[in-house]
């Protein structure tokens, strides 16, 4: 028997590497996998593949910043996969700048993002979470959100906010039998850090710069962090809520 087996998941962002990973991990561990990405195309090859080795999953376009898209994602959810038994918020976006040379128009497009879509998804899922008196929830931060990040002021703050926000969301709906918690990566070869390597222009240097101060010695990959968000997902987690866990290769280290 796996994990999840019986248990319906949502991943935001599934579509792309950790929320890829993320999916076809959980389906590999028995769980009913809604994919949800604003590229359509993406999450359905996640969904794909996860059928074709034999599990169950179901794609869906969502867009995180937009209330209708992503209630009509959940009910979809719902009617093919059943109650939502844990959330992963992934979903993110970035842009490479010292803060200076960023725009209003941008800093409104990352907090929808990586900040209000989240709340979206809480507000869709929570209450019948709440009512069934079960549930999991693991956010994506980032440990920009931590130690701050060059060139990512509002992505930053956004995270930040998030990793404030779960621990509330912990403390308001443990009595319901719900946990919150966190998982931050660190420098992770994902298309977003690809993005972040260009507006450095020095693609090479930054990712030698990097290697260098990561304790392990290399970028993460993707499959580095379903582990992680697995474990707080699972019963093994059952007594953890507002909790913070870096995955980082040690470029932080938080007590």
């Amino acid at each position: 028997m796996g994990r999840f087996d019986g248990r319906t998941v949502v991943v935001t962002g599934g579509g792309g590497g950790i929320g890829g990973a993320t999916c076809r991990r959980f389906a590999k561990e028995g769980a009913r996998v809604a994919v949800l990405d604003l590229n359509l195309e993406a999450a359905q090859k996640v969904a794909a593949d996860i059928r074709d080795g034999g599990g169950k999953a179901e794609a869906f376009r969502c867009d995180i910043t937009d209330r209708k898209s992503v209630d009509a994602a959940v009910s979809a959810t719902v009617e093919k996969l059943g109650p939502v038994d844990v959330l992963v918020n992934n979903a993110g976006w970035d842009v490479f700048k010292p803060f200076t040379k960023t725009e209003p128009a941008q800093w409104e497009k990352l907090i929808a993002i990586n900040l209000v879509g989240a709340l979206h998804l809480h507000h869709a899922v929570l209450p019948s979470m709440a009512e069934r008196k079960t549930g999991r929830i693991v956010n994506i931060a980032s440990d920009a959100a931590r130690v701050g990040s060059s060139g990512e002021a509002v992505y930053a703050a956004c995270k930040g906010g998030l990793v404030a926000f779960s621990k509330t969301i912990a403390r308001e709906h443990a009595r319901h039998g719900v946990t919150c918690n966190v998982v931050c990566p660190g420098p992770t070869d994902t298309a977003l850090f690809e993005d972040y390597k260009q507006g450095a222009g020095n693609p090479e240097k930054l990712v030698e710069a990097f290697t260098r101060s990561i304790p392990l010695g290399r970028i993460g990959k993707p499959d580095d962090l379903p582990g992680a968000i697995l474990f707080f997902a699972s019963d093994d987690a059952a007594f953890i809520t507002g909790q913070v866990l870096s995955v980082s290769g040690g470029l932080t280290m938080n007590g």
